[in-house]
């Protein structure tokens, strides 16, 4: 019998975790559609994709016109035309456009950083309100137990079988924990109004005492390999290096000739020329040492790709030996509690005069602080095992 109610409470518990992740994803939705620092993102990633596809074409023509007036009149006048375009080496266009997209790619990663960085606040706010609605849940208990320890002994101080003093410490017992739950309550209505900020100011609904379902990944190795991959700032750095190279080939076809063409006429008192023009920029100067600084800009990113790669990993391992330690915590904790739920019994107890009011209250005390520390424990697991999720829908 023991064990089947175990199973059962196990799949009420389950089934809560299920609805709370659905209550979680819908207003992870709701937030990302309705938030507008995240809107204005996406507009200026729009413009930065534009200004990424601008200078990497030909440069502007240029035409030119002259209107000299002869001395002496005998001459005539003298009338000059021409139309000159200038173009690099026809590789750097090749490699100018490559770079541009690679830009636009990382514009998307910047956008997806911050809508994870998002979704990971909205996702912590969720397991705070989880928290402070299952709290309130044991504090109305709590209250319904004081409140009926202060009628009980109302109704012994009016028949003249209990003292002022301890009507007194049971009416203090029921205001300390009334402003325990007005306080919880505060905070409720604290953080159901950040979650509306951060969903433009809508308000959000959330009745939740459950936690979103979220294991702990048994092989991490394995487990990391999807969260690197998922890293938009690791992804970016990748992206950033592949860059890198595509720069370092576009300053080596900078440094080749660049080349000019038009067209040219002369017009002058009975004679006219006119025909093409061909020109070639010398590169000697200009460029020196470009390729050797888009070099040394290749190495540093990919210095900073390893480096941030190392912190990355070094700080999920930690999370997640931490998230096994804090869940043998809360096992261990929710298990104790379970065991010494002695509420009933001091109860009757001091019904039955064995022990005093004020043994009664420490001795619950004693209990209803362990069962905060439960329920703090259980917000606390819940917080780093949503760090580890942190870029994984």
């Amino acid at each position: 019998m023991r064990a089947l109610i175990v199973i059962i409470a196990l799949l009420i518990v389950g089934f809560n975790s299920v609805s709370a992740q659905g209550s979680v994803d819908r207003i992870v939705s709701e937030v990302e559609k309705n938030n507008t620092g995240l809107a204005a993102l996406r507009s200026k990633a729009e413009a930065e994709k534009l200004g990424n596809k601008t200078g990497i074409y030909l440069k502007n023509p240029e035409i030119g016109f002259n209107y000299m007036w002869g001395s002496p009149t005998l001459i005539g006048n003298r009338i000059d035309m021409s139309f000159d375009q200038t173009f690099d080496f026809p590789t750097a266009y090749r490699y100018k456009s490559q770079i541009a997209v690679g830009r636009n790619e990382q514009v998307d990663m910047d956008y997806q950083q911050a809508r994870f960085s998002l979704i990971r606040e909205v996702r912590q706010l969720c397991i705070d309100l989880a928290y402070a609605y299952s709290l309130q849940m044991e504090l109305g208990k709590r209250l319904e137990n004081a409140q009926s320890i202060v009628k009980s002994y109302q109704a012994k101080f009016d028949q003249g079988d209990a003292g002022i003093i301890d009507l007194n410490k049971a009416r203090l017992n029921l205001l300390s924990i009334q402003k325990e739950a007005e306080s919880n309550s505060i905070g409720q209505q604290a953080l159901l109004a950040d979650l509306a900020s951060l969903n433009g100011g809508i308000p959000v609904p959330w009745s939740e005492s459950t936690y979103p379902a979220r294991e702990i990944p048994a092989d991490f190795e394995q487990w990391y390999q999807k969260a690197e991959s998922a890293n938009p700032m690791l992804t970016w750095l990748k992206k950033e290096i592949e860059i890198s190279g595509q720069h370092e080939k576009l300053q080596l076809a900078m440094g080749l000739p660049k080349f000019s063409t038009g067209y040219l006429s002369e017009k002058i008192v009975g004679e006219h020329f006119q025909g093409i023009t061909l020109g070639m920029s010398l590169p000697l100067w200009e460029n020196k040492n470009a390729v050797k600084q888009a070099k040394a800009q290749s190495l540093a990113v990919r210095d900073i790709e390893s480096n941030r790669k190392l912190m990355f990993y070094n700080q999920l391992k930690m999370v997640h030996a931490k998230a096994f330690s804090m869940q043998k915590s809360v096992v261990d904790y929710r298990l104790a509690m379970q065991n010494i739920d002695n509420g009933t019994y001091l109860k009757k107890a001091l019904e039955a005069g064995e022990i005093s009011l004020i043994d009664y209250i420490l001795e619950l005390s004693l209990y209803y602080e362990g069962q905060a520390r439960l329920l703090t424990a259980e917000r606390d697991l819940n917080r780093v095992i949503e760090e580890l999720y942190q870029f994984l829908e």
